[in-house]
């Protein structure tokens, strides 16, 4: 991983944009009290509602506004300027934010400020091809996070290599959205100035109204209503359109709507949330498309849900009509391909499975063999670009699932095979292998008292205990890089 400041001002950025104070930032909420239980190098810690909180230092505050916020002031009033927001002028030292004090004019702007090119970059054919991938500064902070958390050496050195792979930015809420969108797309242009290469960053679109309306564990803030479909145009999709606009000069892949599309295939009679969700999930794909499609230096994937999903025949015949569809109301704008296994741990090949009574008479048992039938039948369907990315962020190993349809925080979980272009001779159509979902941060809470509780999470197979969906999840990282399969 190039060790350029920008990148490391970026990580940093990417943290402070969520945090409130310095608790928020490690995975804790803040107190609303000021009963200290315990001290340490982080700051004090009290305990609400059963769950550790972090206590502002108010005197502190009052000095230097940034520790309000977590983090520390600048050393110098003069500091660099980094970046600038309603919080007020940020540096940079020691590889971390700081507040410059309040009054100060501040030294030059650096690598955080970035100037949008008028350049517009043009993706043709496979986007993954002929570019350095973006690396993810939220991801490193976190692995640096979990890497203070172990004593094994040789699971350190793992840990290590995992910073130097790129993966996806979820933008799965508004507010995510606003704080990590522009800095990332700047951050990947500070790292194009410093490597001289054009510089892919992937994000997951992932907000719709009524989100992954049969789970519990990843529902999201907009509801199927009118309402939040308008939420979801103005102040989700035409601000990342506006931001895609602006920094126009490197290229860019979206992964839209996990999980969205596959349950309009299978789950609309059996879930009536998802048939709530129907209008907006079609709506919401149809203005996504239009708007996002356009753009020259963008590449979209439609999720396609993973082998033991669609993978049975009548599955992916009705999967290729529901895709034409929307892919059709999206007009002009167009769609470069599909993604599979998003979140998921089907294996990329499993040769000790066939169609049969083990796999429920499954054709697709594995998820290339799920690419090479889908494939024809999105052709058959009329689909015109039917290109692939398929996530391997955790398909390195076969989990110790009992039936493949379980998805939350599988034990036996390995990292898979690194992000790269083309990666499979004779198979043109698989534009990349790529870490969609980040190993590390949980696919759902195992607490089955919480309201976002998904009975999966509390299977035999799935590793507790686990925190919410998104946050991290220390024992499922280090055993998905043990399980690394090629080896880290």
């Amino acid at each position: 991983m190039k060790a350029s400041i920008a990148l490391t001002a970026a990580a940093a950025l990417a943290a402070k944009a969520s945090a409130a104070c310095f608790a928020e930032r490690l995975g804790y909420p803040c107190c609303s009290g000021n009963e200290v239980v315990y001290t340490d190098n982080d700051g004090k810690w009290g305990v609400e509602n059963g769950n550790w909180c972090g206590i502002a230092d108010a005197s502190a505050q009052a000095t230097c506004w940034s520790l309000s916020q977590g983090y520390p002031c600048c050393s110098s009033s003069n500091a660099e300027v980094w970046y600038t927001d309603a919080s007020g002028k940020w540096g940079v030292e020691n590889g971390d934010w700081c507040g410059i004090p309040t009054g100060s004019t501040g030294g030059s702007t650096g690598g955080g400020n970035v100037t949008p090119s008028n350049e517009q970059y043009t993706i043709s054919g496979n986007p993954f091809k002929g570019v350095e991938f973006y690396i993810n500064p939220y991801y490193v902070e976190e692995v640096d996070g979990a890497i203070a958390q172990m004593s094994d050496s040789s699971l350190i050195a793992k840990a290590e290599k995992m910073k130097t792979y790129s993966n996806a930015i979820w933008l799965d809420t508004i507010k995510n959205m606003q704080s990590w969108l522009e800095s990332n797309l700047q951050g990947a242009q500070s790292q194009h100035q410093s490597s001289g290469k054009d510089i892919l960053t992937v994000f997951v679109v992932y907000d719709l109204p009524g989100r992954d309306c049969h789970a519990l564990a990843s529902n999201g803030e907009l509801l199927a209503n009118d309402g939040d479909l308008a939420r979801y145009k103005s102040e989700y999709i035409d601000v990342i359109e506006g931001h895609l606009k602006t920094y126009k000069s490197q290229p860019v892949v979206l992964i839209v709507e996990p999980d969205s599309l596959a349950n309009l295939v299978t789950n609309l009679e059996s879930t009536p949330a998802c048939a709530d969700s129907e209008k907006y999930y079609l709506e919401g794909h149809a203005y996504l498309i239009k708007k996002l499609g356009v753009l020259p230096h963008v590449a979209m994937y439609l999720d396609i849900g993973h082998a033991f999903w669609l993978g049975w025949d009548d599955n992916r015949e009705k999967a290729g009509k529901v895709y034409a569809k929307v892919i059709n109301s999206g007009a002009p704008g167009n769609v470069r391909g599909f993604t599979d296994n998003v979140s998921n741990y089907t294996p990329w090949e499993d040769p000790t499975l066939s169609r049969g009574p083990d796999t429920e008479w499954n054709p697709c048992p594995d998820e290339k063999r799920y690419l090479e039938a889908i494939s024809k039948d999105f052709k058959s369907a009329g689909i015109k670009s039917v290109y692939f990315v398929s996530d391997s962020s955790r398909n390195g190993k076969k989990v110790d699932r009992k039936h493949p349809g379980e998805w939350c925080n599988q034990t036996g979980v390995g990292v898979g095979a690194r992000p790269q272009a083309s990666p499979v001779s004779g198979m043109d159509y698989l534009d990349a292998f790529y870490w969609i979902k980040p190993l590390g941060e949980s696919d759902g809470t195992s607490d089955e008292s919480a309201a976002r509780f998904d009975g999966y999470c509390g299977h035999e197979t799935a590793m507790k205990p686990a925190p919410e969906a998104g946050q991290w999840f220390q024992k499922h990282f280090e055993q998905g890089i043990k399980n690394a399969n090629p080896p880290l």
